[in-house]
């Protein structure tokens, strides 16, 4: 259980320099998060680091972020996009490659806190680890729709400047909907009695 003030923010620039020294052993090394806002300066620091070592990062961040993707020499490896759509939807998720063949043994954690130093510093928030492989999936499967949106999802540039992809007609949004229509159990009507 990750508490912030406590030990939230050391724990993860450790997952990220665990991340980092994956990379420059050659190991299969990512960080993907989602969440509301960046502007911590620790965290950013170590991101920049851990792209520089080969380390492959996204971020899907809704609001700010203080961290700029792309810059040659200094985050190349590193991806930012917004996503804004019909909901104000802002889960918290976070993942750790940890050296993992298969992408579904690394490690995710949700919780409520963003990458911000008054998140980290001075709330108290949680963040607790997943371990449940069905529950992973379903992270994962999320994660995936997020960085493959087509519709609402708006890229960062190294400039600090935000492109719109429209390389489909369907957003996160839409497909959340639809899988959810797809998943949902029938309810069986109660038969009349005859009287």
């Amino acid at each position: 259980l990750l508490i912030a003030p406590i030990n939230m923010a050391s724990k993860f620039n450790i997952l990220i320099e665990r991340e980092s020294e994956l990379a420059k052993q050659g190991k299969p090394s990512q960080i993907i998060a989602k969440f509301n806002n960046m502007d911590d300066v620790d965290i950013t620091r170590a991101l920049y680091k851990a792209s520089q070592n080969g380390t492959q990062i996204s971020l899907i961040v809704r609001g700010f972020c203080c961290l700029k993707p792309g810059i040659p020499g200094m985050s190349d490896n590193i991806k930012v996009i917004s996503i804004i759509g019909r909901f104000l939807e802002h889960s918290r998720i976070f993942y750790f490659r940890n050296g993992a063949m298969d992408p579904l043994d690394g490690e995710f954690f949700i919780g409520s806190a963003d990458w911000m130093y008054r998140n980290l510093q001075t709330r108290v928030e949680a963040v607790i680890p997943i371990v449940d492989r069905a529950s992973k999936e379903k992270l994962w499967e999320v994660l995936q729709m997020a960085l493959n949106d087509g519709r609402q999802a708006w890229e960062m540039n190294g400039d600090g400047k935000y492109t719109q992809r429209k390389t489909s007609e369907l957003g996160i949004h839409d497909q959340l909907m639809m899988l959810t229509k797809q998943r949902q159990t029938p309810v069986e009507e109660p038969t009349k009695k005859e009287t």
